[in-house]
């Protein structure tokens, strides 16, 4: 089993240093569903009492970005130099798919991740007065760029 950097040789927790590392530009995509209601889906379509739901599910998924570092604890705080996030609605549910970029020596993955789940949420949030059985699931990880790894996809 490959040791944790995030425990140093006495068993502490710490942050992984990556002083030494190359500045890099670097991006990831992570997307996920939440499925509901004929009903939620048009209230996400048409009007929705609490607002424009993609909207505020958008921005919120770009401050969840922006904040990663504030609600996990050993990611670093990165300098975030794009967000995008957007909503594909499909027959029973509405995909998600956040993309970060950023110049930097560690992956944003974290973010993309964090930007996904806070979307889906909100999302959650503003409809659960109509439909209490909504599922959010299959958030992943789709495109991860940039640092000595390269490249790869995890479809």
């Amino acid at each position: 089993m490959k040791k944790s950097n995030h425990i140093d040789s006495d068993g502490n927790v710490q942050m992984v240093d990556i002083s030494d590392k190359t500045i890099t530009h670097r991006k990831a995509i992570a997307s996920g569903y939440i499925s509901l209601s004929e009903a939620a889906l048009e209230s996400i379509k048409g009007v929705n009492k609490k607002g424009d739901v993609l909207t505020v599910a958008q921005i919120a998924g770009i401050q969840a970005a922006k904040n990663t570092s504030m609600l996990i604890p050993l990611t670093h705080q990165l300098n975030i130099i794009s967000i995008n996030i957007s909503f594909i609605i499909k027959e029973d549910r509405v995909e998600c798919i956040s993309e970060i970029t950023c110049d930097g020596k560690t992956g944003v993955e974290i973010e993309a991740l964090c930007a996904t789940q806070i979307s889906l949420l909100t999302i959650y949030d503003m409809c659960k007065y109509i439909d209490k059985s909504m599922i959010i699931s299959e958030v992943k990880l789709v495109l991860k760029e940039g640092g000595k790894s390269g490249s790869y996809k995890v479809i």
